[in-house]
């Protein structure tokens, strides 16, 4: 099971009782006083390593100078406790020689930082957050119960979640043309975080973290900070969860909920002179958000679920917080032989950034105008002209294939192979015909490079395919299982031949990464700045039309218009059904 708090807590103190660790600490020079351990999960390598037991690997950090403690490893130095008694089964040092970074330059505080000339120590210009006043009426959106949430049409329940953190369910959207509510998603959140590290050592091998499943989003979520982690005009959740005893406990502005506006263009246009037209229509992009943040261990994790005014609902998944380092005797370049094998880059002296990944999983349970719905792959591909048939030599066309089965649901996205994956309710007919259903983005995808049969991949199979999709009997639980801590992974649960055509189905959208990040950002060492990838989205389609054929469709705020989006997300392209000039309008419906 997940890792409580107290007995996470009671592991970081379970080194120290052992004498055989304390004379460790003290060869290598460093006070016990200035020592802090962290419990680390273990993943799974065969049934031999742990002999049946609980156990967990602690691994320590000097504390001296600095709050960053994470920038000063004792590098190689591992201890095996038993979870059920706290005590030290094996200790493994082979950090000899391995000295412990420096402090200097490594407290990330503003404290320790700011200067008086408006610059922190590093150089950089510090600036404030623009004031964001809520407007005299106050803020556009209401929560009722605590819970229940209501904004522009949109009606949808939010829960704190100690495995998943913030779990979004029952959202319906207003028809404006009918006044009806409508069913979108029944839950929503997220379902797992691998994070595999790329050093094969001794000291390292193990670090392929499932950070929900082993660790707890909810459960390592911080209160949110006004002002700085959410605007002024935000309203507050807390989090209620239980102790290892049963004791209730409180998590307090564990959950934010606020309207975003940054000064984006949610759709415009302007019609140029030679119509005779003098046209400049414009309008602002203001969005209602739901945010939480997960501080694991050196990371932290921004999760943002956005709905839009047009149907979309857009999930955004930051990353911040402190590098994990290894130690290295290196201080410079010149000094490491050609080719040798670092796992990562030096970042500064004695200090190397491990290459690793972040595969962020999210399960969506859609019930598109209800729970029959069916998942469908439409495919784009070059079609060749007749000769004499046009001056075109070739053009797209849209095939749509309805997945009759689990298996057949499986994505594995490709550059050159471009698809639309829709959740669509064939029971359920648009004005014009077509049924009625959203079309799932995912964005910032990767794939992961491990071999399959390495012991970390088979626990991360599902980062095998970007989108899956299973009738929502098949699995209760996360993608790794019930239990994640030293879990052998789930490797056949798409293998099976369950149908999925009009049915209750379960999406899950893995492959948000962020490969190689400690060598990317070098500059900004020893912090990790926010890092958002274009982010997995669940945006409306055809679904914009309703069943009635004499009524219109409801989004008329935009009616005939295409919202304006990011370019960085691929192939996230909004198009509504009565626009005939969009590109993706062959394959609505």
């Amino acid at each position: 099971p997940t890792m409580t708090m107290d007995e996470q807590t009671a592991l970081c103190a379970a080194p120290f009782s052992d004498p055989a660790f304390n004379a460790t600490i003290r060869r290598r020079g460093v006070r016990l006083d200035d020592v802090a351990c962290l419990p680390i999960s273990l993943g799974w390598y065969g049934p031999e390593e742990d002999g049946g037991r609980r156990l967990i690997k602690s691994q320590c950090y000097s504390t001296e100078g600095t709050a960053n403690f994470y920038m000063r490893p004792i590098e190689g130095l591992t201890v095996l406790v038993d979870m059920d008694t706290g005590k030290v089964v094996h200790i493994s040092d082979r950090g000899a020689g391995i000295p412990i970074p420096a402090a200097k330059n490594t407290d990330y505080r503003g404290a320790a930082n700011d200067d008086d000339d408006g610059t922190d120590r590093f150089g950089y210009q510090t600036v404030r957050a623009p004031s964001m006043e809520p407007a005299p009426e106050g803020p556009g959106f209401q929560i009722e119960d605590g819970h229940t949430v209501r904004w522009a049409g949109w009606e949808f329940h939010l829960k704190a979640d100690a495995r998943a953190g913030l779990i979004v369910s029952r959202a319906t959207v207003q028809d404006p043309a009918t006044g009806a509510r409508r069913e979108v998603i029944y839950k929503g959140m997220a379902s797992e975080l691998f994070v595999p590290y790329m050093d094969p050592t001794e000291a390292w091998y193990f670090k392929t973290y499932m950070d929900a499943g082993e660790y707890g989003f909810g459960l390592q979520a911080m209160p949110l900070v006004p002002l700085n982690d959410c605007p002024r005009h935000a309203r507050y959740m807390d989090g209620v969860f239980v102790a290892a005893d049963g004791r209730p406990y409180v998590r307090e502005n564990m959950i934010c909920v606020f309207e975003r506006y940054a000064g984006d263009i949610a759709w415009r246009h302007s019609e140029s002179p030679i119509t005779g037209m003098d046209v400049r229509e414009s309008r602002p992009k203001v969005t209602l958000v739901a945010r939480m943040a997960a501080s694991v261990a050196n990371y932290d994790y921004i999760v943002d679920w956005e709905f839009q005014t047009d149907g979309l609902i857009r999930i955004k998944v930051g990353l911040s917080g402190i590098l994990m380092v290894k130690g290295t005797p290196y201080s410079h370049m010149n000094q490491v032989r050609r080719n040798e094998e670092m796992h990562g880059t030096l970042l500064s002296e004695n200090v190397i950034g491990v290459i690793h990944d972040h595969y962020v999983t999210f399960r969506l349970d859609m019930d598109v105008d209800g729970a029959d719905n069916s998942f469908v792959r439409v495919d784009m591909a070059r079609q060749d002209t007749a000769p004499g048939e046009s001056p075109r030599r070739s053009y797209l066309k849209a095939t749509r294939h309805v997945a009759s089965t689990e298996k057949d649901a499986r994505v594995r996205l490709k550059l050159y192979e471009p698809a639309e994956f829709h959740v669509i309710n064939p029971t359920k007919k648009t004005r014009v015909g077509n049924p009625v259903g959203y079309k799932v983005v995912p964005a910032g995808t990767a794939g992961s490079l491990l071999d399959p049969e390495d012991p970390p991949q088979k626990r991360g199979a599902f980062t095998n395919n970007q989108v899956k999709r299973l009738p929502t009997t098949r699995v209760k639980s996360g993608p790794v299982g019930c239990s994640c801590t030293r879990a052998k992974g789930r490797t056949r649960w798409v293998r099976g031949r369950t149908g999925t055509v009009r049915s209750r189905t379960r999406t899950w959208c893995c492959g948000t990464r962020w490969g190689s990040t400690t060598s990317l950002v070098r500059r900004t060492s020893p912090s990790c700045p926010l890092c958002r990838p274009a982010s997995t989205s669940s945006r409306s389609t055809s679904s914009r039309a309703t069943p009635s054929s004499s009524s219109g469709p409801p989004w008329r705020r935009t009616s005939p218009s295409v919202p304006l989006l990011p370019e960085t997300m691929h192939q996230d392209t909004c198009v509504l059904e009565d626009n005939p000039r969009a590109h993706w309008a062959v394959a609505r419906g």
